[in-house]
């Protein structure tokens, strides 16, 4: 009894010291790194996460290994092998990226009509304007939507393309189709896809905690969860279905979440079917940004004081 005494005594500390590991979240925050990546030159580890960003005019580049920063809440940037982005405007609502070289996605799982996400690539500006998964390839130069609906303007020239389209840049701009599927199996994708899954993970395990310590509770928007070492986003009420196909749940929607169980300190396994909040072991938290709201399922008033609707797009 008294081992485990203490073993409990050292795991509420781990928890208390991790919980606050993080600075406030913020757009261009680090969120997760995993081979060679530098912001403006100097060397950034998984040690970095929760504490480095990349600020306005910093650029963000990999070698071989690729990077995850986040934009405004629900909106993740991810960088391929070899990739670079530089942060042109770092604000909640005129948040603006430029890519220099390699691939880039960005998954979109809530856009706030206040947002003014825009991403340039080489002499195009895309304006995102729906949630969904959008590609932006430096060369040869193209912007390719997966999901959602994207306006891309380049010289005199302005077209949006939507679900399943691209454009090639630096020609006359003409909608194109690609094959989804075929590029769905492209590294950054991939990566991409199991990225999400960690985070719907993430969220569900914050939004738990949130529940268990009301205290934790400063409305949606960026968690830091050290469990999974990175920033969890939760919406402010409702849930949303993420573009690659993941539930993201308030609090006050995570009992219809599927359960999670943890073996050791390893990564959380799906137990089938729905359940009510199973207390276990509580996460740590740290507020960050605070999200301005978005469809709910629960068809209340959100943190904006916005009325919406929940469901699939």
């Amino acid at each position: 009894m008294k081992s485990f005494r203490t073993w409990l005594s050292g795991l509420s500390l781990l928890l208390a010291t991790s919980a606050w590991a993080a600075v406030p979240a913020h757009p261009g925050m680090l969120n997760y790194v995993e081979g060679q990546a530098r912001i403006s030159g100097q060397n950034v580890s998984a040690a970095s996460v929760g504490t480095a960003d990349v600020r306005e005019g910093q650029i963000l580049e990999t070698g071989k290994g690729k990077a995850e920063i986040l934009l405004t809440p629900g909106v993740f940037l991810r960088i391929g092998d070899n990739s670079s982005v530089r942060m042109d405007s770092a604000g909640l609502t005129d948040t603006r990226i430029a890519v220099l070289s390699g691939r880039v996605l960005i998954e979109a799982d809530n856009l706030q009509k206040e947002n003014n996400i825009q991403v340039a690539d080489a002499d195009a500006v895309a304006h995102l304007k729906k949630d969904g998964i959008y590609r932006f390839s430096a060369n040869p130069p193209q912007i390719a939507a997966f999901d959602g609906k994207v306006r891309v303007t380049e010289n005199d020239q302005s077209v949006e393309i939507g679900k399943g389209h691209a454009v090639d840049l630096q020609t006359p701009l003409k909608p194109v189709k690609f094959d989804r599927k075929a590029d769905e199996k492209d590294p950054l994708y991939q990566w991409s896809k199991v990225r999400s899954e960690y985070l719907a993970e993430a969220n569900v395990s914050s939004a738990q905690s949130v529940v268990l310590n009301a205290s934790s509770w400063y409305g949606g928007g960026w968690y830091w969860n050290p469990w999974y070492a990175s920033y969890a986003w939760i919406p402010g009420d409702g849930m949303f279905w993420s573009p690659f196909g993941y539930g993201f749940y308030s609090p006050f929607a995570v009992w219809s979440a599927p359960v999670y169980t943890y073996r050791g300190f390893g990564r959380g396994v799906v137990r089938p079917g729905l359940g009510p909040v199973r207390p276990g072991f509580r996460t740590g938290v740290r507020p960050g940004i605070h999200s301005l709201g978005g469809r709910s399922s629960l068809g209340g008033m959100n943190a904006a004081g916005m009325h919406g609707r929940f469901g699939r797009r």
